[in-house]
């Protein structure tokens, strides 16, 4: 089976890619070539995709799949149909879980679970991508597959504020210094390695009873954010000094994390994974966040140069902690 990835060596991607691999796919990733990341057995086009007059060598193929990991606007969804109708059997839009109804009116989530999220412009533009590739699918029999992750980690931190490819709040923990949780902490979510995500993900390439649906794929581990921030802390060796703020607050005082929390975070939120189980009947995932954790720290110890402190995350931090302490 041949298979294009643009994109293919981010944090959720390469376990997909190198698992694609390891099945016997003609895995081809299309990208900068800057990517550090190596896929042993994938075949390399360079280009972007953003610019025409580098794609003739992506032109020169037709494929079984194609998946882009990086599309994010309608504009991007009309360059793809443009470039692959008539050229793919299947094509994948990795699409957020974060589309999903906000706020929720019930809080366990299936595919079926409307889309509306009002309060981020990156949901917003992933849903408008979503309803022109069902546009497509519907009147020119595009063949689209949807997926959702949801908080996804391998070398990323999965929590609220000043994690994912931050290292503050991290930093923060190992310094003896406060960090914020949103709310009193008890909300319930989920967080996936992506080498789980990967099992669910690669079972649907080439599935062609896939297409036309839409699949979300998380573990079905569900932990408070104190339990997440407390095994993170585990994971470096240090408890954590923790400061709860309501979301509302820390969003009043710092607008720009409106999105990561009212718009994602703050609420709980239950996944029904049937479907893709349903789909993919090997598919379970098998690492819980606490041995997950422990990889990705290590990673991050041991590729010092993605520990990224952020000064601008840091200053809001600081500021939400000051102004909710009235100093």
């Amino acid at each position: 089976m041949k298979v294009l990835f643009i994109g293919g060596t981010g944090n959720i991607s390469t376990p997909s890619s190198r698992l694609a691999v390891a099945k016997g796919m003609d895995l081809y990733l299309l990208n900068r070539g800057k990517a550090k990341v190596e896929i042993d057995g994938a075949h390399s086009i360079i280009g972007d995709i953003n610019k025409p007059e580098e794609l003739t060598e992506l032109k020169k193929h037709d494929w079984d799949v194609v998946v882009n990991w990086i599309a994010f606007t309608p504009n991007d969804i009309e360059r793809d149909i443009d470039l692959f109708k008539g050229k793919t059997k299947q094509y994948i839009f990795i699409s957020s879980a974060s589309c999903y109804q906000t706020p929720l009116s019930y809080p366990v989530i299936t595919e079926s679970t409307p889309l509306h999220n009002n309060l981020w412009d990156y949901s917003q533009g992933k849903i408008q991508c979503e309803d022109r590739l069902q546009k497509a699918y519907r009147e020119e029999g595009f063949p689209i597959t949807i997926v959702r992750p949801s908080l996804t980690y391998d070398t990323v931190l999965p929590i609220a504020i000043g994690g994912f490819n931050k290292y503050n709040t991290a930093k923060r923990i190992l310094d003896g210094k406060e960090i914020i949780i949103h709310g009193d902490g008890t909300s319930l979510w989920t967080v996936t390695h992506s080498d789980d995500f990967a099992k669910g993900f690669v079972g649907l390439l080439g599935l062609q009873t896939a297409i036309g649906h839409a699949f979300h794929i998380t573990s079905d581990e569900v932990l408070t954010w104190n339990m997440i921030y407390k095994i993170l802390a585990d994971a470096l060796g240090k408890e954590a000094k923790v400061v709860h703020i309501a979301s509302d607050f820390i969003c009043k005082i710092e607008p720009s994390f409106t999105g990561t929390l009212l718009a994602d975070k703050a609420e709980s939120v239950l996944f029904d994974n049937t479907k893709i189980k349903t789909f993919v009947p090997g598919f379970k995932a098998t690492i819980p966040f606490s041995e997950g954790i422990k990889r990705t720290v290590k990673w991050l110890k041991d590729n010092p140069e993605h520990q990224n402190i952020d000064e601008e995350t840091e200053a809001k931090i600081e500021n939400v902690l000051k102004v909710y302490k009235g100093l």
